[in-house]
């Protein structure tokens, strides 16, 4: 018997997880799914867990915040960078080094797909990457502090301290999935008629 490797997604597509097509990816698919993916582990303070779609919109906050004048279609990339999450979870970093590159090719491979869906490059460029990436650090520093129990103290040990200028008005806020799914569609859907505008 084979083993399967794909999943039906809500959409009614099927999507290979070892060989994804940029056809079988939608947007509704990604935010439904992220909205409903806990991150921490789903420790974090609140009566709603902390999603990973929530953590994308920050992250594009924050990104932009760091590259004024950024093109849309990095936006887009930055609001993208977890995609895959909507059908591998979220595993904190610790849980990733454990299983090892297995995780990191079927990661690149939905990535990939999904930026090709979505009108970007497969693979970004370095320096676009560097930056979500950096983003993405202030944005876990931000968890740790605000919703994951962290001291300012180990929270700045273990992700840096933050550029104030950057991080000032933004709060983490924990909301329902629908709120969180239907804000995380609506910001895709500006950037893309930005970019084709």
């Amino acid at each position: 018997m084979t083993k399967r490797a794909w999943q039906r997604m809500l959409s009614g597509r099927r999507l290979d997880l070892l060989d994804p097509t940029p056809m079988d990816i939608e947007i509704e698919d990604i935010a439904h799914g992220l909205a409903f993916v806990a991150r921490w582990n789903g420790q974090t303070l609140g009566d709603w867990p902390y999603s990973v779609a929530e953590h994308s919109i920050l992250v594009e906050q924050i990104f932009s915040r760091q590259n004024p004048g950024v093109g849309a279609r990095w936006q887009l990339a930055a609001l993208l960078h977890d995609a895959p999450e909507y059908v591998l979870g979220d595993m904190i970093s610790p849980v990733k080094a454990t299983i090892g590159p297995g995780y990191g090719e079927l990661d690149a491979r939905l990535t990939a797909a999904v930026h090709l869906r979505f009108g970007l490059p497969a693979t970004l460029p370095a320096p676009i990457k560097k930056a979500i990436k950096a983003a993405d650090i202030i944005s876990a520093r931000l968890e740790a502090e605000q919703i994951a129990g962290f001291s300012t103290k180990e929270a700045d040990k273990l992700f840096g301290r933050p550029d104030p200028g950057v991080i000032r008005g933004l709060t983490i806020r924990l909301r329902p999935p629908a709120e969180v799914r239907a804000d995380y569609t609506a910001r895709h859907h500006t950037l893309l008629a930005a970019i084709s505008g």
